[in-house]
């Protein structure tokens, strides 16, 4: 954990239930799941709307805080610079457990679950100079530039990687400069975002199973984490802020 957290201004687990039909749209639905959801999290008291979404938050001035969003077709949860990864998984498995019931989904209905790992660098710098030099400038692509007379106006590079034989798991690794719509758990501001997405593809044979497949995933974004993520994403973006002072 002091691994994934030390080397950027905030790290977060989110997870995002993607399904096929419709959520819901009933006042008491909605409400009766955020009461649940506040009676085992009770820091979790805001409700907030946004563009197509309405969420459960608790402080988000915190360092450590919690949120809980409801759009048409999916259910997305997050945990912002966790104490452990356990708290965060605790978090989102509690989720995974409840909201089915209230919400009436079938293992047919699942599209996909995802599990992302955030790293966010506040910084004053320019953003894509920054990632281009930690991540692009020693490679063919930065051939492209010519640093003596031309600046970098986007980069923001991405890459999709398929995990086992079966096909229905990937691997998303991306980093972002640019500020997103407000949705739940956006802090606002512009930091260079580094995620990493593992993502399992549905359908399920049982609800049972979401349990299992967030084991398999957050296994598989561990390991990922730990032995590419951080070498080769956010050590150098790290490094390359450390030096700008």
């Amino acid at each position: 954990m002091s691994s994934f957290s030390s080397l950027c201004s905030d790290f977060y687990v989110n997870q995002k239930l993607g399904l096929k039909l419709d959520l819901p749209e009933r006042r008491e639905t909605v409400l009766d799941l955020f009461d649940r959801v506040r009676r085992t999290f009770p820091r979790l008291t805001t409700f907030q709307r946004y563009e197509g979404e309405v969420a459960l938050e608790s402080d988000s001035a915190e360092r450590d805080w919690q949120w809980v969003a409801l759009r048409q077709t999916s259910i997305r949860s997050g945990h912002v610079n966790p104490a452990t990864l356990a708290d965060a998984y605790n978090f989102h498995k509690s989720l995974l457990e409840v909201a089915p019931y209230f919400l009436s989904i079938s293992p047919l209905d699942v599209d996909m679950l995802e599990v992302v790992f955030g790293f966010d660098f506040e910084t004053e710098h320019d953003k894509d100079a920054i990632v281009f030099d930690a991540l692009l400038a020693n490679s063919p692509l930065g051939g492209l530039v010519d640093a003596g007379f031309e600046s970098v106006l986007e980069a923001q590079p991405a890459l999709a990687i398929s995990l086992g034989d079966r096909g229905n798991m990937q691997a998303v690794f991306e980093v972002r400069t640019r500020p997103r719509m407000p949705v739940a758990g956006d802090r606002g501001g512009d930091p260079i975002s580094v995620f990493l997405t593992v993502r399992r593809h549905g359908p399920l044979a049982s609800l049972d199973e979401l349990k299992s497949a967030f084991g398999t995933i957050v296994g598989h974004a561990e390991l990922l984490a730990e032995q590419r993520v951080i070498p080769n994403l956010v050590a150098p973006i790290h490094e390359v802020l450390q030096s700008r002072g």
